[in-house]
């Protein structure tokens, strides 16, 4: 029987694959990956994300706001947030990004504190975003509680030290197209020594396609590739 595989995290919303969405799930499904999980990562693209997901077999939505668009989060965008959740398999992309200009740790913390106790409340697993922020983020993790319901480090890229701390706090390490690159450390490290039930795959299309499509638009097809590397 050929295997078939779970994209855990790809923007099929994004214009560059909502356009040619036939195409992309065809090639998909024809390579072996039959499901797709959708994270929003701002309010702007829920509705439509929602809308995907109802009208495409397959297709699970997630809602949250990411630590890039921080700076948005109020207790309205809260509420509506809760209210995608009806109807989401998780609550992310949420996170901690260090290396993006122009919003404060402080906004990105408290956006993601109270996506966080959302979560918990109610009992959904958490799609996380980190960079250049684990130790903030492993904190704040652990101070919400997130074991309780547990969740996804979104293409990780951190040491099988960090890997090790998030999944003493439930948390699943999701491997992307880094893990095969010719260059890569950390991934290929983490791939081989972390316990086969702690690692999922993704794309994260349209970003980060693994080699031999590296620099072109990443789609769920090309998680194949990863699978082998992994």
């Amino acid at each position: 029987m050929k295997a078939r595989f779970i994209d855990t995290h790809c923007h099929l919303d994004h214009p560059s694959l909502l356009s040619r969405l036939d195409a992309v799930l065809a090639g998909a499904r024809a390579a072996g990956v039959d499901r797709f999980v959708v994270p929003g990562v701002g309010p702007e693209g829920w509705e439509g994300i929602a809308r995907l997901a109802a009208d495409t077999p397959g297709v699970f939505p997630a809602f949250g706001l990411h630590p890039m668009r921080a700076s948005r989060y109020d207790e309205e965008l809260l509420e509506e947030l809760a209210g995608f959740a009806a109807q989401a398999v998780a609550i992310g992309e949420i996170g901690l990004d260090y290396a993006v200009a122009g919003v404060s740790r402080e906004a990105q913390a408290a956006a993601f504190r109270a996506q966080l106790r959302l979560a918990v409340n109610l009992g959904l697993p958490v799609l996380i975003h980190c960079r250049r922020a684990f130790d903030d983020l492993i904190r704040i993790a652990r101070e919400e509680k997130v074991h309780k319901t547990g969740g996804v480090m979104h293409a990780f890229s951190g040491s099988l030290e960090v890997a090790r701390l998030c999944m003493g706090e439930g948390l699943m390490i999701s491997l992307a197209g880094a893990v095969t690159y010719h260059n890569a450390v950390k991934a290929p490290r983490v791939a081989s020594r972390a316990p086969l039930d702690s690692l999922l795959l993704e794309t994260d299309a349209p970003d980060m396609a693994p080699e031999p499509y590296r620099g072109a638009v990443n789609e769920p097809a090309y998680l194949i590739e990863t699978a082998r590397a992994v």
